[in-house]
Parts: C-alpha cells; sequence; structure tokens
C-alpha cells in the first residue's frame, strides 16, 4: 500500500510541479522566453529544453535501459538551434512530460526496488524517481523566478497571493478562517 501511495504521490507533484511551470511561462512573450540574465544564465526555453532532454533519456526504456541515452546531446539542450521556435520548445516540453508521467504511471510498487542505471551507476527506482523530482523541482523553481521577473507588476501569482494567507489558513478543527 505504502508503494502505492507513494507513486500516486510521485505523480500529483511533479504534475503540480508541470502547472506552476506552464502557468509561469504563460506570463512570458517570446522575447521573454528565449532571454537570459546574462552569458552565463540559462533561458526558460533552454531550461525547458534540458527538462525535456532529461525527461526523454531518463524514462524512455526506464527500466531496461541506462538513464543517459547514448543517443542524448546534454550540451546541444543548452545552445539555441536554428528556427527554434517556442512552439517547437513548447511541444518537446510536453512529449517528455507526457513521457515521464505516464512511465511513472505504469509503475507498480514492487517496482520501486528494482535496479535501474543511471550514468553507470545503480538506483532503486525509488532513488532513481527521487533523483529526477529533485532536478525537476530545481528547475521548475527557476522558470518561475525567471517569469516573474521578466513579468515583473504584470506578475500573477502561482500561489496565495501576498497579505491573503488568513484566508487559506485552517483552523485546529480543518474549517477555514473567515475573514
Amino acid at each position: 500500500m505504502t508503494g502505492n501511495a507513494y507513486l500516486k504521490d510521485c505523480l500529483l507533484q511533479l504534475t503540480k510541479l508541470k502547472s506552476q511551470a506552464d502557468r509561469a511561462v504563460a506570463q512570458v512573450d517570446e522575447r521573454q522566453f528565449f532571454a537570459s540574465l546574462d552569458p552565463e544564465s540559462n533561458s526558460i526555453a533552454v531550461i525547458m529544453k534540458h527538462l525535456a532532454g532529461n525527461m526523454r533519456s531518463r524514462w524512455s526504456d526506464f527500466l531496461t535501459t541506462d538513464g543517459e541515452k547514448p543517443d542524448r546531446n546534454r550540451d546541444a539542450e543548452f545552445e539555441p538551434k536554428v528556427g527554434e521556435t517556442r512552439a517547437s520548445v513548447l511541444a518537446e516540453w510536453e512529449r517528455s512530460w507526457k513521457l515521464a508521467l505516464g512511465t511513472i504511471g505504469s509503475l507498480k510498487a514492487g517496482d520501486l526496488e528494482r535496479r535501474v542505471m543511471i550514468r553507470g551507476k545503480p538506483h532503486t527506482v525509488l532513488e532513481a524517481i527521487n533523483r529526477q523530482l529533485t532536478h525537476y523541482a530545481a528547475h521548475v523553481g527557476q522558470i518561475i523566478l525567471l517569469a516573474k521577473h521578466y513579468a515583473g507588476s504584470d506578475w500573477k501569482t502561482l500561489s496565495i497571493p501576498r497579505g491573503q494567507s488568513k484566508q487559506f489558513e485552517v483552523s485546529k478543527d480543518g474549517k477555514p478562517y473567515s475573514l
């Protein structure tokens, strides 16, 4: 039971991360999507391409092949491509999330102790999932920070708005406080 609950929660948390990133990205224009704060920084597009490449590599044939696929060119994920558009980046992002969520959704509790390889190192399935959850969360945080920076005063919060925490608090009996 615990294993199935863990897998269900992983899907829920990953879906929340994707939703946060999608809602943040929707608040930036094409120029901002590809903009970098400085030469050493990644744009939103680059971060999304990197996550998409990582997901494709990690979740394709997850239980049977190394999570770092030989055809992955990680360095290219950080470089612009000729003719690359917001639509093309978002299409790859969507395909990769579908693969990641579908793969995790196909796992059973008994799979969590199985061994998989990532970059030649063994991990339990549980460890491999946790590794990806933390990786994705860090990069989604970057996407949100950049989008918020670019949107400025037009930013629409992704969580509880400033000054409105009381509206979302609950008492010890689980009932919302009323203002």
